[in-house]
């Protein structure tokens, strides 16, 4: 399975509805605290996003997929399967 990492604040409703889609796919993710990140590492992370600025931003691997949004489009269209396989 792929590795994903997913950024996110403590109270952020679509940070909780992707992780519970990731869940309920029994894919594990590392969770990142978007308070915990430092400036330099917000600095890259901007530069990984094209600086998306909102919560969740999404990686499977080192590809930036987006939010929750993009997320469940992917699921919608049966290609995320495929992305956390990789």
């Amino acid at each position: 399975m792929a590795m994903v990492k997913i950024y996110t604040t403590p109270t952020c409703p679509y940070c909780m509805q992707a992780k519970m889609l990731l869940k309920n796919k029994g894919q594990a993710f590392e969770e990142v605290n978007m308070y915990d990140v430092t400036t330099e590492e917000r600095q890259a992370l901007a530069q990984k996003t094209n600086n998306y600025r909102t919560v969740p931003q999404i990686f499977i691997g080192d590809n930036f997929i987006g939010g929750y949004d993009q997320l469940a489009s992917l699921e919608r269209q049966g290609k995320l399967d495929g992305l956390l396989a990789d």
